[in-house]
């Protein structure tokens, strides 16, 4: 039975952030301001939503679960997702910022897409959006499984129960406040994150010695043959591939471009990378240690737990109860970030490139706005039917939707910023090659009798052959001259903005 003090403390952060959502909901005066928050986002919240938005319930769960399992060789995906953050910020960030805005005040990738290659307008945004609902509805109900291990965990809920509770929590306030709500409560979110990951590593090395850590993670080795206690090498060259692959995924992942767009300037990114990667490295060093000392701690405890509630068993066993309501709302809160991004990112898809795009073009803005709010409700159902059995994995479902955005978009959207020679044939032909290559790779490999290759994760060959495809049909595609003079001033305006 857990301690008043910890619901006290639990309850007060849902009442916080849900004040957010309604704080926004009053300063929300058009479908513009719900959807990218009037492109007024400074660097500071660009950063801390980018980073909230990316790491989710995966940070606080899945990483420390797969340390938890195997070991440190899993830090590669770390080190991966690192890389794979600075230079999304390096190359993508800033030239996306004003391309969105050259292209239509593009609102979504869709859009821009539409925007960029006017040819194939129709065909691109309607096989982008399908892409992102695909495989936002898959991610979405990796988040919904996180909340729902933490509720069941937290209040002793049955399962379907903790699932909806879960979801809930999230449905609301980004129902209320739209992007403004996600955005502003990220801030909040994002610095529980760093501070339950920071600090329960360093209560660990207060508790226990090195030696004693050590001592434990090696007997541990003994028992499972597992490398536990060795560093980061004992991991086969395609798993080292695979798990750096993780930093492919952020050049396409909607929920992260779209901080992008929304920030109100190209020196408002540059101050944002700046702290985003602080962020990131703080938090992703805390996830491994998280799991590498959580198993140190239950080994010498003598108890096993579930790997993917490794964090939560790990704080209600260290910290006092009012510690404990904190570190656990900042496990709802990467949860609650991401998905409530991911909601938001389905509903404007759904909003503004279906239903506005296809069926009422002339729908007012109150129209879309409340339109948009329904569709969250939609999205939330799917994500909960998909979630609905007890042994999902938050990591599996992850990985899955991170290598579908990251082959279907990554490349198009690099080549689409850098490129004025991509044509439209080109682009639709590499994000089609991109989304099927990740669906089909390993079972394929699987009936080819191919496992080991089977096991590679997805994104690598699918963000390979996305961008073969691109160049190669685009070497067969005439490029219109408007389309390569619109290029060139979209770039200039860049270098422009750049150089101020």
């Amino acid at each position: 039975m857990l301690n008043l003090e910890i619901y006290i403390s639990f309850g007060l952060y849902l009442l916080i952030i849900l004040g957010v959502g309604v704080f926004a909901y009053f300063s929300t005066r058009n479908y513009d301001d719900y959807v990218l928050g009037g492109r007024k986002m400074g660097g500071f919240v660009t950063a801390m939503s980018a980073g909230a938005t990316d790491m989710s319930g995966w940070l606080l769960l899945g990483l420390p679960g797969a340390i938890y399992m195997f070991g440190l060789s899993q830090a590669w995906i770390a080190i991966g997702l690192t890389l794979g953050a600075y230079f999304n910020y390096r190359i993508v960030a800033g030239r996306l910022r004003t391309f969105t805005e050259h292209y239509n005040n593009a609102l979504t990738l869709p859009e821009f897409f539409a925007a960029r290659f006017p040819n194939k307008a129709k065909t691109l945004k309607l096989l982008s959006s399908t892409i992102i609902l695909f495989f936002f509805t898959i991610y979405c109900a990796s988040g919904v499984v996180a909340g729902a291990k933490l509720f069941q965990s937290l209040l002793g809920m049955d399962y379907s129960t903790a699932l909806v509770a879960g979801a809930l929590a999230t449905i609301i306030y980004t129902f209320i406040g739209g992007y403004l709500a996600v955005s502003w409560s990220d801030c909040i979110q994002a610095t529980l994150m760093i501070f339950a990951l920071v600090l329960a590593p360093v209560v660990i090395l207060l508790h226990f010695s090195w030696g004693d850590i050590t001592q434990a993670l090696a007997d541990k080795t003994s028992v499972t043959n597992i490398p536990y206690s060795n560093m980061l090498f004992n991991i086969s060259g395609l798993g080292v591939i695979s798990s750096l692959a993780w930093g492919l995924g952020y050049f396409g992942q909607p929920h992260i471009l779209v901080r992008f767009m929304a920030s109100d300037s190209v020196q408002s990114i540059n101050k944002a990378r700046t702290i985003g990667i602080i962020w990131m490295i703080l938090c992703l060093g805390g996830a491994c240690a998280v799991g590498y000392f959580g198993l140190a701690y239950f080994t010498l405890q003598g108890i096993e737990v579930p790997s993917e509630t490794i964090f939560i068993e790990l704080a209600k066993a260290i910290f006092n109860p009012w510690v404990v309501g904190i570190v656990l709302s900042a496990i709802l809160a990467a949860v609650m970030s991401t998905l409530s991004a991911q909601f938001l990112m389905c509903s404007t898809v759904l909003t503004e490139d279906f239903y506005h795009g296809f069926i009422r073009k002339n729908a007012s803005d109150r129209e879309l706005l409340w339109f948009g709010r329904l569709m969250i409700l939609v999205v939330a159902l799917g994500a909960i039917y998909i979630a609905r059995d007890p042994n999902s994995s938050v990591m599996d479902l992850v990985v899955y939707a991170w290598a579908g955005f990251g082959s279907s978009f990554g490349p198009l959207i690099i080549l689409s910023l850098y490129s004025r020679s991509i044509s439209c044939n080109g682009a639709l032909a590499g994000m089609l090659v991109g989304a099927l290559t990740v669906i089909l790779w390993s079972p394929v490999m699987e009936f080819l009798g191919w496992h080991d290759i089977a096991s590679l994760n997805e994104m690598v060959p699918a963000f390979i052959l996305s961008a073969f495809v691109t160049l190669l049909s685009s070497i067969f595609s005439k490029v219109d001259n408007d389309i390569a003079v619109r290029f060139d001033k979209a770039a200039e305006d860049y270098q422009a903005l750049k150089d101020k």
